[in-house]
Formats: structure tokens, sequence, C-alpha cells
């Protein structure tokens, strides 16, 4: 981290999210710094993707606070938000290079030559600058996932959602996408990441969110966070992932 006092860029404030009879979040609370990279992890239908979701305002919270700061570039702007989906969600019927160029041109006006020019930097960042004319049906799981992160980077964001981006592929194409994910968290780039894959939250996390049943269980650096958990949620949680 750059500064001793990083900024809070995202608060949650006693966050209640509630589909019909279920509550999805229970009074959450969560802050996260520029530069943070945290990990949120927990069974199926913990409230790790909603949360991830309040944060970018894809669902609606019934209480609470969420503020994301503006960003302090030549004058005040809203913080960019880039989001990578379990299930890509690219345009099948678009090229690589139309899916990444969409965004720039559409809500960012810029040139096709300068959207192009960007979707090509951001294809090298995701070591697959060859693949930018064809379809995404002609790709692979993985190399779909790393254009969904591509397309996300063409934004520019300042902060970047994971929401479980590597559970939809096979596992050989597991790493070549958390490869890339490691290259971004090493850029500065602040990040939230739902996943269960452990060995990467070791290697990226400065923050580890145990949740469940809508809660934010437990809090803490990996080093903690793996060698001595608090609650038994967690030690069982832990247990059973880490020796599967």
């Amino acid at each position: 981290m750059a500064s001793a006092h990083p900024r809070v860029v995202i608060n949650m404030q006693g966050v209640d999210k509630v589909f019909g009879e279920f509550k999805a979040l229970d009074s959450v609370s969560l802050q996260v710094h520029e530069g943070e990279k945290m990990v949120i992890c927990g069974p199926s239908g913990s409230g790790k993707s909603t949360l991830i979701r309040c944060i970018n305002g894809l669902e609606d919270i019934h209480a609470g606070d969420v503020f994301v700061a503006p960003v302090e570039a030549n004058g005040s702007r809203d913080a960019r938000i880039g989001m990578v989906f379990q299930q890509f969600n690219l345009f099948p019927h678009l090229t690589v290079m139309q899916n990444l160029t969409l965004g720039p041109m559409r809500v960012s006006k810029l040139s096709r030559i300068d959207a192009e020019a960007r979707a090509r930097a951001c294809l090298e960042r995701v070591q697959i600058p060859e693949q930018a004319d064809k379809l995404p049906r002609q790709l692979s799981g993985g190399q779909q996932q790393r254009v969904a992160i591509a397309r996300s980077l063409c934004m520019e964001p300042d902060i970047i959602l994971f929401d479980e981006p590597t559970s939809a592929l096979d596992p050989e194409m597991i790493n070549e996408v958390l490869e890339v994910m490691v290259g971004l968290a090493d850029s500065g780039i602040t990040m939230i990441c739902v996943t269960h894959e452990m060995g990467f939250a070791k290697r990226v996390a400065d923050t580890m969110v145990f949740m469940e049943g809508g809660r934010i269980v437990e809090q803490s650096p990996p080093e903690k966070f793996f060698s001595a958990p608090e609650s038994l949620r967690c030690q069982q949680f832990l247990a059973k992932i880490l020796h599967h």
C-alpha cells in the first residue's frame, strides 16, 4: 500500500438485502481501502455475490448505506467499477474486439481508433492479443473469461469486482485466469474477489472475509485467517475446502 493510511473507497454500513422471505444480507458493514485486495469466501448462499452486486448497484439495498468514494483525478468523478461475472457475459454475435470496444465507444465516447488501441493493450494484459477477431464461441472458457477481464479493463476501472470468475471453468483453465488476476493485483488496482481458490487468496489477498447466512463472520489478514481462524464455522469451512 502506497500511503500509511490509504483512503476508504468502499464503505458499507448496516446493509440489508432481502429476496422475498430470504435475507441475503443481514446488517453487513465493510470497508475497502484504495489498492486493497479483498477475497470473500463462504458456503453457497452466504451472500457473497449479493454483497458485490450491491457495491456495483446491480442490486438495490433495503437498509443501510453503500458509499463508493469519488476519484480525485483532475477534479472529482465517480469511481468506475468493473465487474467480471461467473458466466463471462460476452455478446456472442460480436467479435472479441467488438465486445471490448463497445463500452469505451458508447459510454466513454472514444473514437473507434482509440477504443481499438485500448482494447489491444487490454488483450495484451490478459495474454490473448491474437484472439481479437474471433467470436466468443471460438474460444475456450479460460480465454472467454480473460476476454471478460479485458473488457472490464477497457473501461479503466478504479475498482474491479470478481464474482466467482473461475467456477464455470474446467480445472486446467482455472490457472490461466488466476495468473491474469495475480498480474492485476500486482498492478495496484483495488480488487474484491468472491472465490473458493484459496491458493490464489493466499498469494494476493490483503484481507480475507468469511461470510455465512448473509453476515460477515470473520475478517482478517490471510496469515491469521488461514493459520488461526477464530470462528468454528470458518475453521470447518477451511478444513473442507483446503483438504478436498
